[in-house]
C-alpha cells in the first residue's frame, strides 16, 4: 500500500454509518422501530438474550465492545420518565442481570452504564429508550480505536448472543 497502513475492514459498520437499514418513516412508529421488532423475531435473527415481563435485553449490533447489551421496555416509549414504576424497576433489575451474566461469561473489569436521551444526547433510536450495558477490561481503549479509528471484536454478534443466554438466570 502506498501508506504503509495495514487495514481492517468492518464494511458491516456501513449499514449504520449511511443509514441504509433506516425506515423510510424513521423509528418514531413502533411499525419502524427496531427495539419494537426484535422480540417478535427468532434469537438468532433479533440477537435477543433474554425476555422478561416488561423489557428485554438485546445485543447491540453496532458495539462499542463484545457483550454491549441494550436492556429495553417493550412499550414504545423515547423517555425515561414515561416509564412505569413496574417498567422501572424492571429496567434496573436487568441491568443489573446484564452485568453479572456478562461478568460470569467474559470476566469484564466494568461497565459503562447509559442512556441517551433524545437525538442531541447521541441516541441513535431516541424514540426507543434503551439502557447501554457496555463491559469493560483494562487496557480495551487501546491504539486501534484511539489511533487506528477502529474497534477489534473478537468475537461474532451470534456466538456472544448464545453466551450470554446460556448463562443468562432462567425465573
Amino acid at each position: 500500500m502506498a501508506d504503509g497502513l495495514e487495514r481492517l475492514w468492518t464494511p458491516h459498520r456501513m449499514t449504520y454509518v449511511t443509514g441504509e437499514d433506516r425506515p423510510a418513516e424513521g423509528y418514531e412508529k413502533p411499525a419502524g422501530c427496531p427495539f419494537c421488532l426484535a422480540p417478535g423475531r427468532s434469537p438468532e435473527e433479533s440477537l435477543v438474550v433474554a425476555r422478561g415481563e416488561h423489557v428485554y435485553a438485546v445485543l447491540n449490533l453496532y458495539p462499542y465492545n463484545p457483550g454491549h447489551l441494550l436492556v429495553c421496555p417493550y412499550r414504545h416509549v423515547p423517555d425515561y420518565t414515561e416509564l412505569d414504576l413496574a417498567e422501572t424497576a424492571e429496567l434496573g433489575a436487568w441491568t443489573q442481570t446484564a452485568m453479572r451474566v456478562i461478568r460470569k461469561v467474559s470476566n469484564a473489569h466494568g461497565f459503562n452504564l447509559g442512556m441517551n436521551q433524545g437525538t442531541v444526547a447521541g441516541a441513535g433510536i431516541a424514540a426507543h429508550l434503551h439502557q447501554h450495558v457496555v463491559p469493560r477490561w483494562g487496557g480495551d481503549a487501546n491504539f486501534m480505536p484511539v489511533i487506528g479509528q477502529t474497534k477489534v471484536l473478537p468475537q461474532l454478534l451470534q456466538q456472544t448472543r448464545d453466551l450470554l443466554a446460556a448463562a443468562w438466570p432462567r425465573p
